[in-house]
């Protein structure tokens, strides 16, 4: 009997409701089977997929929920991702400060109003350009603990034990940020801790009204907050979360604070603070020692300098992500990417092939400069990009072809950008990894600690949260700052800054920082266009081009796709808090990312 006749026998004998299921399926097949007919192409079908998959995202997570406006300033300009932060920036502007000292008070209130990620317990980056030219890179980033071990997240198996290097005390890396905002404030400030934190200990202990971004970021977290008395007793009102409009009140942090304002980095690395971080961590798993915060230094060199069309980009060295900013432009810099439409197939598949290069030598070549030698002049000659660009054609490149090994599939940071009246520009990008750090608050101290410890390589070719496969370069050692994707970044152009800008992410924010400066240099969208427009990420593993939501035009999704990129639209990401310069008429833009709701731009 025929196959066809069987087939035809069996629908016969099916119940209505299965008939009509088997007909539904059936007009579906053939309706793509058309589609693919009509295209040409098998992966047209997949451009409704994507339409459905963004249209969902959207619906979970409000994917664009304001429609920011650049702010205009003729003298200064603050951009942060909270408002109130925003105001007291401009508040210490207004006082006279320079953008220094705007910079390190906009850093501790950060801290008191966007606890997730705004920090003392963390650490950072800052790129400064004073009025003179000279440019400093300031790197308080996160050091391992002297007990730390290569093998410390691993069991008798060499697995990795999940959780481990995320959750809880032993994830905990050594704070930077207390010691790095002192440092700018005594070299490169004009004020006093007093004047300069005078506004986040008032937003501490006289509390904040929380609005509808605030209330986002916490109520999420509510059976996280409840699980540990000292922290709940912060962000919970009587065991329930907050809610929009309700003054946050934290009296412990603005304690804490004010020993800080009192005796600057001394109070945070010597006193009562770090005994309490100390005694928590040997309660509770860790290994964290008094010691650790003794010896713990910040490091000032120059920042990192590598041209594009014209304009000088500086940014973060190595362990910061500048390197990946630089080499994807100069690979990018053999192209015209003008001459391409924004996001056509053309200059995304450029873009991507750029960007898999760059993280495969992230993750191979680089890490901490006082423990391993990173070949930066090497990954940033003409001729390193000459010979990348020679190895792209018409296909994307299979990225195991340059990783070291398979990983499976799997942020969260705050950046801020300020300009002021005398010619100085500060980009500063500062974390506690993921979402509330390591979920811990030691004792009465009033912040979250880090995990940074989950960006180091816990074991070789096994990915962190952020899917980055990590290199030998990056294995952990008592001391060593794990490697960062962060790249605050100025751009000049005949020695006058045109553009600051950064942004949180994890892995995404050297592609963000990338989008962000080819969008005003090579399609030409003003700073408002450059910083909203809707992003592209590629890091090679795990093999997905994540995009933002309808990120991208019906035709241009199969045909990617057709180029061997597996294309999928996930939520937004990042919040590029960004400054524009017209200097030849006086003139700042400042824009606070539309992704950002409680972010704002502040300028006079």
């Amino acid at each position: 009997m025929p196959i066809s006749h069987e087939l035809f026998s069996y629908a016969m004998k099916l119940t209505r409701k299965k008939k009509i299921l088997l007909l539904i399926i059936a007009s579906m097949v053939a309706a793509i089977g058309l589609d693919m007919a009509i295209a040409r192409s098998v992966y047209h079908p997949l451009n409704y997929l994507y339409s459905m998959l963004s249209w969902t995202s959207c619906r979970i997570f409000p994917c664009y929920p304001q429609d920011t406006k650049a702010v205009k300033g003729g003298q200064a300009m603050v951009v942060t991702s909270h408002a109130e932060a925003s105001r007291v920036g401009q508040e210490i502007l207004l006082a006279g400060g320079n953008a220094i000292d705007a910079a390190v008070g906009v850093g501790y209130a950060l801290a008191v109003v966007e606890p997730c990620c705004g920090n003392i317990g963390g650490g950072g980056f800052m790129v400064i350009h004073r009025a003179d030219g000279e440019e400093i890179f300031l790197n308080f980033r996160e050091t391992a603990p002297l007990a730390a071990s290569a093998d410390m997240y691993l069991n008798a198996q060499g697995e990795v034990i999940p959780d481990l290097s995320t959750q809880g005390y032993l994830a905990v890396g050594i704070p930077g940020t207390v010691a790095g905002l002192d440092t700018a404030l005594s070299e490169y400030g004009t004020m006093t801790r007093q004047q300069v934190m005078a506004g986040a200990i008032r937003l501490a202990q006289e509390g904040f009204r929380l609005s509808a971004g605030d209330i986002e970021r916490l109520h999420p977290q509510t059976k996280v907050f409840s699980q540990q008395q000292n922290v709940a007793a912060i962000f919970l009102r009587n065991g329930k979360p907050y809610q929009v409009g309700e003054q946050l009140v934290q009296g412990e942090l603005g304690q804490t604070l004010r020993a800080i304002a009192s005796s600057g980095a001394s109070a945070f690395y010597q006193g009562k603070i770090v005994r309490a971080i100390v005694q928590a961590s040997q309660e509770n798993g860790g290994i964290l020692s008094v010691e650790d915060f003794a010896r713990y230094r910040v490091n000032q060199e120059k920042p990192l300098q590598c041209e594009y069309r014209g304009y000088e980009v500086v940014t973060a060295p190595p362990p910061g992500g500048g390197v990946t900013v630089c080499q994807i432009l100069n690979v990018l810099e053999g192209y015209p990417l003008s001459q391409f439409d924004w996001h056509s197939t053309e200059s995304l598949h450029y873009f991507l092939s750029a960007a898999l290069f760059a993280y495969a030598d992230r993750n191979q070549f680089l890490g901490d400069p006082d423990f391993i030698d990173n070949p930066v002049e090497r990954l940033l000659s003409e001729d390193y990009a000459a010979r990348i660009r020679g190895q792209i054609g018409e296909k994307a490149i299979d990225p195991r072809s340059l990783f070291l090994e398979e990983v499976p599939q799997g942020t969260h940071t705050t950046h801020y950008s300020i300009v002021d009246r005398f010619g100085n520009a500060v980009a500063v990008t500062y974390t506690i990894n993921s979402l509330f750090g390591a979920k811990v608050i030691a004792k009465d101290t009033g912040f979250f600690l880090n995990n940074e410890m989950d960006d180091f390589m816990a074991k070789p070719g096994k990915g962190n949260q952020f899917g980055l496969v990590q290199g030998e370069a990056n294995q952990i050692e008592p001391g060593k700052q794990p490697l960062s994707s962060m790249s605050p970044t100025i751009v000049k152009q005949d020695e006058e800054v045109v553009l600051v800008t950064g942004s949180p992410g994890g892995a995404t924010i050297p592609t963000t920082v990338v989008q962000v400066i080819t969008n005003l240099i090579d399609y030409d969208l003003d700073i408002e266009g450059a910083v909203n427009a809707p992003r592209i990420h590629y890091q090679g593993l795990p093999n997905w081009v994540l995009t933002e939501p309808f990120a991208l035009e019906p035709e241009v999704i199969p045909q990617l796709w057709e180029r061997g990129y597996r294309v999928i639209p996930f939520t937004t990401w990042g919040a590029a808090e960004s400054i524009g310069i017209e200097p030849e008429v006086g003139v700042l833009w400042g824009v606070n990312d539309k992704r950002r709701v409680a972010g704002k731009a502040l300028g006079y």
